[in-house]
């Protein structure tokens, strides 16, 4: 369910870093499950880059497209980056500890979660990157929680 929505335009990579930077000194963000839906090269892992730059975390920062997740820790907040891609067995969310993760604190990133419909929760937040004619990425965010209406920008 939809609460509320906004859309947004980045022209360029600093207009997506801005978004992650707004986003990232909103306090409702330290127990959200965000969810980033997009193809291919639309933006979602540099998106996600920016974020956790902006939340303090230092060093690299890998995709987890193949291992679905990739756990980090920014000034005591825990955080889980979570890439779907490559996601096809249920079974691994019980396996892998999935549950477990999404019922403790901390902020929750999921990169095609359509890839693990079913066995998700749902999000606080959707982000749905649209890459335009001119490589303008064109952006909606739905809030599907009262969490997810605070994120709003």
């Amino acid at each position: 369910m939809i609460l509320e929505s906004r859309l947004l335009r980045w022209p360029d990579e600093d207009a997506c870093a801005a978004c992650a930077q707004a986003l990232a000194a909103r306090p409702a963000l330290r127990d959200a499950h965000v969810a980033l839906h997009g193809g291919l090269g639309a933006g979602k892992t540099t998106f996600v880059r920016h974020l956790l730059r902006a939340l303090g975390v230092r060093g690299r920062i890998k995709s987890p497209t193949y291992t679905v997740l990739e756990p980090y820790d920014a000034q005591g907040l825990e955080i889980s980056h979570f890439d779907f891609y490559r996601f096809t067995d249920p079974r691994e969310w019980e396996d892998a500890g999935f549950r477990e993760i999404f019922g403790r604190p901390g902020l929750k990133l999921a990169e095609w979660p359509e890839h693990a419909a079913g066995v998700l929760p749902p999000p606080d937040l959707d982000l749905r990157i649209e890459v335009g004619e001119d490589q303008t990425r064109l952006v909606r965010l739905d809030a599907c929680s009262p969490r997810g209406v605070e994120l709003l920008p």
